[in-house]
């Protein structure tokens, strides 16, 4: 019985870990300055931990074979444990996660919450359910007031958020359902949620941050592939969930002025 577990522990091991291998990458191609650094992250957990699962399911076939039950085996001894092993693996696992967190972290506190650079692309990403609004400020640079009393969901556009029509600033803030934004620009992303928390994820630009209400949560990246990727709500926001996705279009920057100089000739 001891040498069929073995096996079949060790059998199931190895060919999960073929297939596991053979899917050559797990993530969409990158296309944000961050994503080298973020995919290289990933390659080194799924190695370490790779090991670390290896050596766990194998060294558990070998003690299930070594101590199966025989008749020439002595009585059970029941161990209390080890103090020192169980110190030396705590350690281990200690400085193999914090040691992953602090290399991630050069990424998450620069590209993340370091403030944009000068010139960055302002954004503001609004979520509500089940769809997500982009704003931008217009030529004043100014985002406009909004007030919740003044919010409409159901209507869309400007009506979803709400803007004030006394605040000069707001007059011309375009919103739209899709996002725009020009290639190697960098993009100061302002994000909120209207009523529960969400989640804007865009896997290509390795990008996922949580959109929570009451908070105005502050972020850039710099997109550096044209192309369209879809955005996805990666926070169970409702019933409604599944189908909150949308576009961002990265551009190139004379494709985004015009886009922009459209916008800005349908508020006139």
């Amino acid at each position: 019985m001891g040498l069929a577990l073995l096996v079949v522990i060790w059998l199931i091991t190895l060919v999960s870990t073929y297939f596991f291998i053979a899917k050559t990458w797990w993530l969409p191609v990158g296309a944000a300055a961050s994503a080298g650094f973020i995919d290289r992250q990933f390659d080194l957990t799924y190695l370490l931990m790779g090991i670390v699962f290896l050596a766990a399911q194998l060294g558990l076939g070998y003690l299930a074979w070594k101590y199966r039950e025989r008749a020439s085996a002595p009585p059970a001894d029941y161990s209390h444990g080890n103090t020192k092993l169980e110190l030396v693996w705590t350690v281990l696992t200690a400085a193999l996660f914090i040691g992953l967190n602090l290399m991630g972290s050069t990424v998450w506190a620069h590209e993340r919450f370091d403030p944009a650079e000068g010139g960055a692309v302002q954004v503001e990403v609004t979520g509500m359910q089940f769809a997500w609004y982009f704003r931008y400020p217009g030529a004043d640079g100014k985002y406009g007031a909004t007030s919740p009393k003044l919010m409409d969901p159901s209507a869309g556009g400007e009506a979803a958020l709400g803007l004030s029509g006394s605040d000069p600033a707001a007059k011309d803030d375009i919103v739209t359902g899709t996002m725009y934004v020009p290639v190697n620009r960098e993009i100061d992303l302002s994000l909120r949620a209207v009523d529960v928390i969400h989640s804007f994820f865009v896997p290509n630009l390795r990008f996922k941050q949580d959109a929570v209400p009451g908070l105005n949560i502050h972020l850039h990246l710099r997109p550096t592939a044209i192309g369209d990727y879809e955005i996805a709500c990666a926070e169970l926001c409702g019933l409604g969930h599944y189908k909150m996705h949308g576009m961002v279009h990265v551009v190139s920057q004379e494709d985004f002025d015009k886009w922009l100089a459209a916008r800005e000739a349908e508020k006139q």
